[in-house]
């Protein structure tokens, strides 16, 4: 097996647009009922802020950061 080594660097801050996708719980016939997820998705332009960390390089970054989680202030999306 080939061991890949962390990559430690810094991320400037970054202002963008991409679409985010919300998962939110439905309890059908009240509480107690069977579950279900509903999906919705927007764009909107946001921020992230400067950055330091560690991790396996990237291959593909904009793609990879598609399919990260990450938290945004939805009320200040270019401040979060």
């Amino acid at each position: 097996m080939v061991s890949r080594a962390f990559d430690a660097h810094q991320h400037q801050p970054l202002m963008h647009q991409h679409e985010h996708i919300h998962i939110t719980h439905h309890a059908k016939g009240g509480a107690g009922g069977d579950i279900e997820h509903l999906t919705a998705s927007h764009a909107h332009e946001h921020n992230h802020p400067p950055l330091d960390h560690s991790h396996l390089p990237h291959e593909d970054p904009d793609h990879e950061h598609q399919h990260e989680g990450h938290i945004h202030d939805h009320n200040h999306p270019i401040q979060s």
